[in-house]
Order: C-alpha cells, then sequence, then structure tokens
C-alpha cells in the first residue's frame, strides 16, 4: 500500500524510516505531493568515460569499483551546474539519505523512486529500470539521468530531481546481502 503524504509524516515522527535531512512536517508543503515526497540532486555526478575501447561484463559484480575506475566525479555548484547533453547518461545521488530498516514485529518499508514529470516533459530520463528501494536499504539513491531530449539540461545540486513513493510491505523480511545498502557515491558502496 502507497503512503499518503500525511502518513509519511507520522511515520517519520514515529522512526519507522528516516530520511535525512528531514522533509519537514507540513504536507501541504514541498517537497511533500499526495503520496510521494521530492527528493533533491547531490552535489557531485559520475560521468562515465567517452571513447573507452571496452564491453561491459556483469558477470564478475563489483559495479561500483567498474564505475569509479572508468568515470569521473563532476562537483556542482550553482554556479557550476553540469550540462546534460543529448544522449548522454550521468550517474547521481540524492543529497538526502534514506534509512528502512528492517523491524522485527514491526511494520517495515520499502519505496520507488520516479523521476518529476515537470523534468520527463524536458526529455529526461531520471532512474529507469531500477526502482526499488528495499526494506533494509540505507544510504544516498544512485540516480541514472539520461536525456532524450531536444537541448542539453543544466543539473543543478539542491534542484528536486526525483520523488519518493513509500509502501509498507506485507510481512517481516528477512534480510539479504545488498551490493548497494550503505552507500554514498553514485557508483555504489566502494
Amino acid at each position: 500500500m502507497i503512503l499518503s503524504n500525511t502518513e509519511i509524516i507520522s511515520c517519520l515522527e514515529r522512526g519507522s524510516f528516516r530520511i535525512d535531512p528531514h522533509p519537514g512536517k507540513d504536507a501541504a508543503l514541498k517537497p511533500f505531493n499526495t503520496s510521494a515526497v521530492d527528493l533533491r540532486l547531490g552535489d557531485e555526478i559520475l560521468v562515465p568515460n567517452e571513447n573507452q575501447p571496452f564491453q561491459l561484463d556483469l558477470r564478475q559484480g563489483a559495479i561500483a569499483s567498474f564505475l569509479a575506475q572508468h568515470s569521473g566525479i563532476h562537483s556542482l555548484s550553482s554556479e557550476r551546474p553540469y550540462s546534460l547533453r543529448r544522449g548522454k547518461l550521468v550517474l547521481g545521488k540524492t543529497l538526502e539519505r534514506v534509512h528502512f530498516p528492517i523491524i522485527e514485529n514491526g511494520p517495515c518499508y520499502g519505496a520507488r523512486i520516479e523521476g518529476r514529470s515537470s523534468i520527463a516533459r524536458c526529455g529526461i530520463l531520471v532512474h529507469f529500470t531500477a526502482p526499488t528501494i528495499h526494506a533494509g536499504f540505507h544510504g544516498t539513491i544512485t540516480l541514472e539521468i539520461i536525456n532524450f531530449g531536444a537541448a542539453d539540461f543544466l543539473l543543478f545540486p539542491g534542484m528536486a530531481i526525483c520523488q519518493l513513493i513509500i509502501e509498507e510491505i506485507r510481512g517481516c523480511p528477512v534480510s539479504a546481502p545488498n551490493q548497494f545498502s550503505g552507500q554514498q557515491s553514485a557508483a555504489g558502496v566502494l
């Protein structure tokens, strides 16, 4: 079941899950929508190196170290945004850190990330094909951002970039290994 804005605030106050920095306590104000909370772009993005003569082979896992070795970090500021060219993919991360603890004998929550429609209407896809934030996850959320629009698009730190849709999980899940839980960089856990 998807949580409403008022239920998201109640769960935050009870400590059922965390969003840090805290999004506030007024469901009628931004960053809340009726059934989601907007998250913002962090202050750095990972830009994959172009024109490299390699093929991706994920059979061995370790995508985080591969991305770290074959990408550059671009620090964002209001004076120095990143111009996302048409057809270009970058990895961003949310400014906010989230934590969805597995609470034995208590309600557990997970979430999905979706792009914001105002950005999608510019041809920008945010966090496509991998929207699930599992129960037990903690850290920043990596965003796969690609520009399919007609023009270059400026990425600024702190811009509302996606929305977090939180859902209650039926039953208490058993912890399972996750290569991305605890991540603080767009590449993943290094």
